[in-house]
């Protein structure tokens, strides 16, 4: 059994009060989607990407779901999720280190989380080869891999439906209801990571749309 915590349909400023934006980003809403894109120059490197976190606190047991479409590359996706502070803290306490989007201060600074990465389209070894990816921080610990079946923009038919799953020591990731991968986390990089907060991140200059972040305990 599963039950329905949270739902937010990412159509309008309204919707997102609250979020935490790392970063500088151009957040706008048509159509009843969130569209974002960042508001640096992609030559900046890191310093051009962001997160936006949503700030609500979800328990270890839960089902992710939003809808996803790519409007333009190249760039990522990375969801974040189980993502707390390395000593338990909420990650937006003040003793923590100040976040401004760069990749290094999410996988290697002061929180834990698991993260996935998909629709990987920044370098040229990805868009060759398209997998989607699962880390799990503090440290760049690549734990899971699967195929990637998400098409390019110029074939892409719209939103995508995305699932994580995370059930004890499982972890389970699916595009349109197509299993990706399945990780048990075995505690060999350390505990086996709780609740905490979830958050979108985006890597410059890819244009992506959200809608429909749903969150179930499970």
């Amino acid at each position: 059994m599963k039950k329905l915590i949270y739902h937010n349909p990412l159509a309008s400023p309204a919707d997102i009060a609250g979020f935490r934006l790392e970063g500088q980003a151009e957040i706008s809403f048509d159509a009843g989607a969130m569209e974002m894109k960042s508001s640096l120059d992609p030559s900046l490197g890191q310093k051009a990407n962001f997160v936006l976190w949503c700030p609500e606190e979800f328990p270890g047991d839960v089902e992710i779901t939003w809808q996803f479409s790519p409007v333009k590359e190249p760039g990522l996706c990375i969801m974040f999720f189980s993502a707390r502070g390395i000593d338990g803290q909420d990650i937006f306490a003040q003793a923590l280190q100040k976040r401004e989007g760069e990749y290094h201060q999410y996988h290697s600074g002061d929180i834990n989380c698991y993260h996935v990465a998909y629709f990987r389209r920044k370098w040229e070894d990805e868009r060759c080869f398209h997998t989607c990816n699962l880390r799990k921080s503090k440290g760049f610990h690549l734990v899971c891999q699967g195929g990637d079946p998400l098409p390019n923009v110029e074939d892409s038919k719209g939103f995508y439906h995305i699932k994580i799953a995370k059930k004890d020591r499982n972890i389970r990731f699916y595009i349109d209801n197509l299993l990706i991968f399945h990780y048990i986390d075995d505690g060999s990089l350390g505990d086996v990571l709780g609740g905490g907060k979830i958050g979108f991140r985006q890597m410059a200059p890819l244009v992506g749309r959200y809608k429909d972040l749903s969150v179930y305990e499970i």
